[in-house]
């Protein structure tokens, strides 16, 4: 073999990249085209939401943030980052705290989700929702459903002893300190920076 052998003509690189763009324009087969505009699956849930039963039909896709307030109308929930990293869409379900940007609503067949509107009325409002207004424990206000809803279920972990990374003693009882309430808000994200107030509003409510 010579090095004749091994040439390559600019003719024949040229010839190999059009080959190359006419396979990728091959159209889809019919059977690809139908795939790609298939309606999405649709399910059947029941949502039991601030002691109110709901029953929707919802693409399986859809968050229950994007249920609480798309389909049912509940804002108080905010969309902050939609990435589970700011805690404004924090709502508790069966008790316990999550960020409902980051949970399929058809995971919650028979849990009782409960959000802002759900813990107080503004004729009777939650102690932590009394705290809050008390302690100015807000700004602009965008976080603080999200706030409140994560404070209600931290005094309530607190209650139970579940531990935080802060806990030092695991025999005792638990108590509300503030390192150990500001430990467990830390996923809650609060851009005007009301932490302090956060903390007072807390506290208050551990006191009382």
């Amino acid at each position: 073999m010579d090095d004749r052998d091994l040439a390559v003509s600019r003719r024949g690189v040229l010839a190999a990249g059009a080959a190359s763009v006419a396979v990728s324009q091959v159209p889809l087969s019919r059977a690809g085209a139908a795939d790609s505009t298939a309606k999405p699956a649709q399910q059947a849930v029941r949502l039991s939401v601030n002691g109110k039963a709901h029953d929707l039909t919802l693409d399986t896709r859809t968050t229950l943030l994007d249920t609480l307030r798309e389909h049912l109308q509940l804002t108080g929930t905010k969309k902050g980052c939609d990435h589970g990293q700011c805690g404004a869409c924090t709502v508790l379900v069966n008790g316990q705290r999550i960020n409902s940007c980051l949970s399929l609503a058809v995971m919650h067949q028979g849990d009782e989700v409960t959000t802002v509107e759900g813990l107080g009325t503004p004729d009777k409002l939650h102690p932590m929702q009394h705290a809050f207004v008390e302690h100015d424990a807000y700004q602009c206000g965008y976080c603080t459903p999200g706030q409140i809803c994560s404070a209600v279920a931290v005094l309530d972990e607190i209650r139970k002893g579940v531990p935080s990374h802060v806990t030092s003693d695991l025999t005792g009882t638990m108590q509300p300190t503030n390192i150990e309430m500001r430990e467990r808000m830390s996923g809650n994200i609060c851009r005007c920076g009301a932490y302090s107030n956060i903390a007072e509003a807390m506290a208050q409510v551990a006191e009382g």
